[in-house]
């Protein structure tokens, strides 16, 4: 079980910490840890799939706990990431190592992952692929 940065540039501090969150996200995802999912997706996360299907946050939990989605390695590559004020947008093609609805194999996003500063952590609140 991995998740690796390939091209990330030079971040300042704030683009640091995105980066981390999503980091930690993609090793609860592959560790199926229900408690750090839960830490770090906002009660109002939405997932779109690439297949088009959106999920809201209990569903797609729902999912990796029943290991109906399972996620093996991540490679996070070239992220760039926008912040404005209280809001993160981090681009980047993550390919994924999984087995999804049945299907085995490795698939390259091009994702937009929405964050949100509460408190001063960031939570994640959109993922489109």
């Amino acid at each position: 079980m991995s998740v690796s940065v390939v091209n990330k540039g030079n971040l300042n501090d704030d683009q640091e910490d995105v980066l981390e969150r999503f980091i930690e996200f993609q090793y609860a995802m592959i560790e199926k840890d229900l408690e750090k999912l839960n830490e770090l997706l906002d009660d109002s996360y939405t997932l779109t799939h690439m297949s088009g299907k959106t999920q809201t946050k209990t569903e797609y939990i729902g999912e990796i706990m029943d290991e109906t989605l399972n996620y093996y390695e991540s490679i996070i590559n070239n992220p760039i990431i926008t912040i404005t004020e209280n809001k993160a947008l981090l681009k980047a093609d993550v390919t994924l190592d999984a087995k999804v609805y049945g299907m085995k194999g490795k698939w390259t996003l091009h994702s937009e992952q929405t964050m949100e500063k509460i408190n001063g952590k960031w939570y994640l609140s959109q993922w489109d692929n």
